[in-house]
């Protein structure tokens, strides 16, 4: 009956996302998108920054020049002893943009990349693709920002990861643009499935261990953004996944295959408060949706299954939820701050260990200068926290750091 309900309420829900979408394209059906340009385009646009790093604390070693709650340590003094300090050069960028007039509509396109290796590059300084796709009409594809997130959420900061409670996730994927009016816009998209999984009290079990995620179908995103208004602008975005588990095991006494949804809804917007003054805002609430987040570890957790022997354990969607706020400000033509806060919190599985990972906070204040054009610096404080699951333990983390940034740009044709 619960699984029926929750059935029922995730198609609810994107229906209603749905619906929202074929409103807003039925009542912008007229508008058309600005004329192409004349000519072939090319713009090569990039720059060169240094960071400069006080950690009065620690965290992992591989995401030396992030803050990232939940690189934090679970322990205390997991990776040794509290005080660093880092020079980084790995947010450095380059990228090209493009334009093409056809007598069919403009195909545009974008390749980008910076330095900061992830994954199985974590801590290296090697070419890390941003992005890579192209646009023809409505239709685009390739990696590029995931149409259930929001850019502009991410403040003017400088340190490299950002807030962790909002949605930040370039993947794979392939798009519709139902409609453009101006400012205001709505996108449909099929994405790169993936998800992160915790076998937590139970991971050594050699059942457990023998357990593979699969993804039969790609996550379902969208939104919808009113835009061009005097306040700013207000954004919607939807997220629906399917996330299946198979046991490799199937001679022993146990069946665990499985499957879990995962589901998503984000409110943001930018509001301009003062003629000089931006407020970024994102809520986001859902369950298995993690690895959209800018910080949030696990999808799916292992949860006890009482009175069934041949499943004792299943698959939970961790419920998740999501919190930045931040506040831009410009002093005069050369001097900017931006502060503000970020959250992460987790609804954990009664499978997860003690030390798993429960929530995470994030705040940071900077003062930033430009001297001369396309020349930056300044500098930073940040602060961040975690919490475990259920063991009692938490720690903070408070940094100092220094950018150093050179622009450039040239744009060719047009």
């Amino acid at each position: 009956m619960i699984r029926h309900l929750r059935t029922i309420r995730l198609h609810s829900i994107a229906g209603l996302f749905v619906a929202g979408l074929a409103l807003g394209a039925a009542s912008h059906a007229s508008a058309q998108p600005p004329p192409p340009p004349d000519n072939p385009t090319l713009e090569i646009y990039g720059f060169l920054q240094g960071d400069a790093i006080l950690d009065f604390n620690q965290n992992n070693p591989d995401w030396f020049d992030t803050v990232r709650p939940s690189k934090l340590p679970n322990v205390a003094n997991q990776f040794g002893q509290d005080g660093h300090f880092y020079l980084s050069a790995r947010q450095s960028r380059f990228g090209v943009k493009g334009a093409l007039p056809t007598a069919n509509g403009t195909v545009t396109g974008q390749f980008e990349f910076d330095m900061a290796g992830v994954g199985k590059d974590a801590g290296l300084t090697t070419i890390r693709l941003r992005h890579a796709w192209g646009q023809w009409g409505k239709i685009g594809a390739g990696q590029t920002n995931s149409q259930f997130m929001d850019a502009d959420v991410f403040p003017n900061t400088v340190e490299y990861w950002g807030p962790n409670g909002m949605l930040f996730l370039r993947n794979p994927q392939v798009f519709y643009e139902v409609y453009r009016d101006g400012e205001s816009n709505a996108r449909i998209a099929i994405e790169n499935p993936g998800a992160s999984g915790d076998g937590g009290l139970v991971a050594d079990r050699v059942e457990l261990q023998n357990v593979r995620g699969r993804f039969p179908s790609p996550d379902f995103t969208g939104h919808y953004r009113l835009g061009g208004q005097k306040w700013g602008y207000l954004q919607l975005g939807g997220a629906l996944r399917y996330i299946g588990y198979d046991d490799l095991l199937p001679n022993d006494q146990f069946d665990l295959n499985g499957h879990v949804w995962g589901w998503g809804i984000a409110i943001s917007s930018n509001l301009k408060v003062g003629p000089s003054d931006t407020l970024r805002v994102m809520l986001v609430q859902g369950a298995g949706i993690e690895n959209y987040f800018n910080d949030a570890p696990i999808d799916v957790a292992v949860k006890s299954n009482p009175g069934n022997a041949v499943t004792p354990v299943v698959g939970e969607a961790l419920g998740d939820f999501g919190l930045t706020l931040y506040f831009d400000h410009a002093w005069n033509d050369h001097v900017t701050s931006a502060v503000g806060y970020s959250r992460v919190d987790i609804s954990n599985s009664n499978g997860q260990a003690p030390n798993a990972y429960k929530a995470g906070q994030y705040a940071s204040g900077n003062l930033l200068f430009v001297p001369a054009k396309n020349a930056l610096m300044g500098g930073e404080f940040l602060w961040a926290h975690r919490e475990n699951f259920s063991d009692g333990f938490s720690v903070s983390d408070v940094r100092l750091q220094f950018v150093f940034k050179y622009s450039f740009g040239v744009k060719v044709g047009g």
